[in-house]
């Protein structure tokens, strides 16, 4: 559980951030402590590397929604250059090179039905993501206690959570930590 300890600290709350704009708020709120870039373009990405680095706290870029990034083995060696600290993906391929980059790596998951989840759990056993990231986060707990008995990893979850309690539910069916761009949930005491 290496991940949840050096990536999210002692917060169970992940704050994810669709612009270059929603970065300071998250730097200064002071239950977050892992950011989640969910998309921007690469000429922001060293400027908010910097300002992260600064404020001590973790800054993981998911791949596949900023542009300029090439989606390749090229890509993730610029982005470990910049100075990114991990990775967000739903593919195989980039979260395998990211690993050997020697980035963390969040294998995000989209859980819509049985089959999915056996998907996701074949596709995640093969890569030994860092931890998965579950989307919808709202998803029946045996689900949640399935993909957590086969893979062994820190499950996060995102997506569809609207209410402290509904954070507090998610957390209570063994979700790890959850990720919202929703800022009055960044409060949350877990």
């Amino acid at each position: 559980m290496e991940f949840l300890t050096k990536v999210m600290g002692q917060s169970h709350i992940g704050a994810a951030i669709r612009r270059v704009e929603d970065l300071e708020e998250a730097i200064r709120h002071p239950r977050v402590h892992a950011i989640f870039l969910l998309g921007g373009d690469i000429n922001y990405l060293p400027g908010m590397i910097k300002k992260v680095r600064a404020s001590e706290k973790m800054l993981l870029t998911h791949i596949d929604l900023v542009e300029g990034i090439g989606k390749d083995r090229a890509g993730l060696h610029l982005i470990k250059r910049m100075g990114v600290q991990g990775i967000v993906t739903t593919k195989s391929n980039l979260a395998k090179f990211a690993k050997e980059e020697g980035l963390w790596v969040v294998q995000r998951l989209f859980i819509v039905d049985s089959e999915s989840v056996k998907t996701a759990v074949r596709v995640a056993e093969n890569i030994k993501p860092h931890a998965v990231e579950v989307l919808p986060a709202t998803i029946p707990q045996y689900v949640i206690q399935d993909i957590k008995k086969s893979l062994r990893l820190p499950v996060l979850g995102g997506g569809l959570l609207k209410t402290e309690s509904d954070v507090k539910e998610t957390i209570g069916k063994g979700i790890d930590a959850i990720t919202t761009s929703l800022r009055h949930l960044w409060n949350v005491a877990l």
